[in-house]
């Protein structure tokens, strides 16, 4: 089928026809709340730590003890009150656990507990071994040891503001070779609301209890919170660059999360709004790094950049690269076990980037509001590059789908709407321009992508479970009128490279002027709302390798 010209201008609309720039602080989503985080840093903090080593019907640990110490050190310094427990049997675990969520409905504090020693999954659910556990059987598991469930769900009836729990518990299978449960280390689990929940590897694999003072894990996360002004998520972030390359991705941490509000443990000693000019020149620096290292064929300038940005507006690529050279030099990546059944999580998946020439997806264009017919069109591959899939009509995406060369030929910097990695409550930025030699005119515009669930739909092409992403642009056009764009997309990364069904609303918000007549101000009843794109697009057939 021909390249429709309707096809053509409607995959750059977003860009097309104004100037957007990107408005400091605007964003409506709660990540970007300023107010929030205010709240957060303010709000008083309080950690149960725990660290089991002498096990009475177990191997002994050597690092828990240490590791539990050094995070309650860590942690008071930060400014957190710390209750730390050593050797810890079932009794005294869940007394502490009952206290400590009790302060945390009471105090409405920031809370985090964090549990070294053994634990085991057993029927999707995660429990920590306390040291007087006798187990003989399956069925003992229950009885003898802590449902880490029970901690969750007390948290979420506590109502504070923000959970962080951290479990240093994947290790070795504890019962020795005549006793096996039915899967390996600890299970996903997604964490609840405002909550991020962080292993020492990924589920279904186990993590070594390390040759130093402190396990591995434990050892990087150590050095990565005493950093000034990290991020929560990029303390956890760089955890997981140091783990995996420290075991060549024999171990690698994972986390879910559900945060909303920024969080630091050293954090900045003002918050402030960030000028525009302050704004494009941190990411002027930011892309300048990228654009250095973007081609290149070693894994530290990778790395480099992602320990600079681990949230950065290009991390997804560097993380697809970085994946790309490490598996070429001999990597064998651990990957997270199969959770089919598992009723804790919605679960996660990886982008597909294996293009084939001869791939073709067909899809229908709709008016999203009176869901009327506009065009009909086929993307056909017709090269894969190093980095680039080439479709006939002149397309090119990169290979997480990526717009990177419109069918006109204009060209965008590297963007990233689309992840390396899904799961439910992930979130991520990008920041991409544009320009159009016709016009003479260039754009820029800056967006926040978040996985905020995940559903079944059905479109002509059949019925799929998607993760569904969501995204908000808010900004300024060339004439200084507020601009907002919303984009949601719905992925089966399992069954399908391109998007199943996408949706894209755009609008400006043009102030009222007094009528010529009258004079009549009109101000009081806000802005005129104007719908410059409203399109939705359903996959209609497709054909990949």
């Amino acid at each position: 089928m021909r390249e429709s010209r309707r096809r053509v201008l409607g995959a750059g609309s977003i860009l097309a026809g104004s100037l957007f720039l990107p408005q400091p602080w605007a964003w409506v989503w709660a990540q970007s709340n300023q107010e929030g985080t205010l709240k957060l840093l303010k709000a008083p903090k309080v950690a149960l730590v725990v660290g089991n080593s002498k096990y009475k019907d177990a191997p002994e640990l050597k690092n828990p003890a240490n590791d539990a110490k050094g995070i309650g050190d860590t942690l008071k310094a930060a400014g957190f009150e710390v209750n730390t427990l050593l050797d810890t049997g079932r009794e005294q675990l869940i007394d502490a656990i009952r206290t400590y969520v009790r302060a945390m409905e009471q105090k409405k504090a920031v809370g985090l507990f964090y549990f070294a020693g053994h634990g085991v999954q057993l029927a999707w659910r995660n429990y920590m071994l306390p040291i007087d556990a006798v187990i003989d059987k399956i069925d003992d598991i229950g009885k003898e040891s802590v449902d880490i469930a029970r901690l969750m769900e007390g948290l979420t009836k506590a109502g504070n503001p923000m959970n962080v729990i951290i479990l240093d518990a994947c290790r070795e299978n504890p019962f020795g070779k005549d006793f096996r449960v039915e899967h390996k280390g600890l299970s996903q689990m997604d964490a609840p609301t405002h909550t991020i929940l962080a292993y020492a590897t990924s589920p279904g694999n186990v993590a070594s209890d390390g040759d130093g003072a402190n396990g591995l894990y434990t050892e990087n996360l150590l050095r990565e919170m005493k950093v000034p002004e990290a991020k929560i998520e990029d303390v956890f972030k760089r955890v997981r660059l140091g783990v995996r390359r420290k075991t060549n991705g024999a171990q690698i941490p994972w986390e879910s999360t559900s945060l909303e509000d920024d969080f630091w443990f050293l954090p900045p000693k003002e918050l402030r709004r960030v000028g525009e000019e302050e704004k494009e020149k941190q990411f002027d620096a930011e892309l300048a790094l990228w654009e250095k290292v973007a081609n290149s064929k070693e894994a530290a300038p990778f790395e480099d950049y992602l320990r600079r940005y681990p949230s950065g507006r290009m991390s997804e690529l560097a993380q697809l690269a970085l994946d790309r050279i490490l598996a070429r030099t001999g990597e064998r990546r651990i990957e997270i076990s199969r959770q089919e059944g598992n009723p804790y999580t919605k679960g996660s998946a990886r982008a597909d980037t294996a293009f084939k020439v001869g791939d073709s997806y067909s899809q229908v264009e709709k008016d999203l509001a009176t869901g009327a017919e506009k065009d009909r069109y086929i993307d056909e591959v017709s090269e894969v590059r190093e980095n680039e899939v080439v479709f006939k009509s002149g397309l090119i995406l990169d290979l997480l789908g990526n717009l990177i060369q419109l069918p006109d030929g204009r060209r965008y910097t590297a963007r990233q709407d689309q992840p390396l990695e899904y799961a439910v409550g992930r979130s991520w930025r990008t920041r991409f321009s544009a320009k159009d030699e016709k016009r003479g005119r260039s754009a820029s515009l800056e967006f926040e992508f978040r996985i905020t669930g995940k559903e079944s739909i059905t479109v002509p092409a059949g019925t799929f479970d998607c993760f569904v992403v969501e995204g908000l642009a808010v900004g300024t056009n060339d004439l200084g009128y507020r601009t907002e764009t919303r984009l949601k997309r719905w992925m089966a990364p399992d069954r399908v490279r391109r998007n199943v069904a996408r949706e894209t609303l755009r609008k400006v918000f043009v102030p009222r002027k007094p009528k010529p007549a009258a004079r009549i101000d009109l101000s009081h009843l806000g802005p005129i709302e104007r719908v410059l794109e409203s399109v939705r697009v359903e996959l209609v057939a497709f054909k990949q390798s």
